[in-house]
């Protein structure tokens, strides 16, 4: 398996001998659904609280006698039954949403989805990535020049200047191998790799 290396207009200047193990595996589509809906659970916060009976702003008064108005009988204006009163069930911020994925699933769907952007053309790896100056600009140049609008770029290690430049570009996202998830690599439409990255990669997850 060989991949496509770009040069800094975006232009292909060779290819690089890969293992098919990591970018030439069978789509599955069920396991990258189970990846994304798993990482995207466990970033969730939980922080959303409602008020149970017991909590929320009533008064104690029995709204009715007990008999005799033709009413079903009712103690207290909070019941969950009443507008305004409190859940019966409700959400609290110790709700726990993460789901567990075993670690031999999540490197078969990361390599499946590597290997569905190299079908799809989506994915290059390039020489390197640095920035002589900390500047946005020059950064947003850079990325103009290689023809991408929405890229991912995965580095070894990131550099700082390199970060300073891309945190304040909308649509560009500059992350270090071990920080690279499944819901990133399938949002962005390019993924730009650095040769270091690929090796890393490899020795990582095959």
């Amino acid at each position: 398996m060989e991949l496509k290396i770009i040069d800094a207009q975006g232009q292909v200047s060779g290819s690089l001998a890969v293992s098919d193990a990591l970018f030439d595996r069978e789509y599955n589509e069920a396991l990258v659904h189970q990846l994304v809906t798993a990482f995207l659970a466990n970033a969730r916060s939980g922080n959303r609280a409602q008020l149970t009976r017991a909590e929320v702003k009533h008064s104690t008064k029995k709204p009715w006698r007990q008999k005799g108005t033709g009413r079903a009988r009712s103690g207290m204006t909070s019941s969950p039954l009443w507008r305004s009163g409190g859940r019966a069930f409700p959400n609290k911020p110790d709700e726990n949403f993460t789901q567990k994925v075993n670690r031999k699933m999540y490197r078969a769907g990361m390599a499946t989805i590597l290997s569905q952007l190299v079908r799809d053309e989506r994915l290059y790896v390039i020489e390197n990535l640095s920035a002589a100056t900390p500047k946005t600009k020059e950064f947003a140049s850079k990325v103009k020049q290689l023809g991408m609008e929405q890229v991912l770029f995965v580095t070894k290690q990131l550099d700082e200047n390199i970060y300073l430049s891309s945190r304040n570009l909308p649509n560009v996202l500059v992350v270090e191998v071990r920080h690279i998830d499944p819901y990133s690599l399938l949002r962005y439409k390019k993924v730009v790799v650095t040769k270091e990255a690929v090796a890393q990669l490899e020795e990582q997850w095959v």
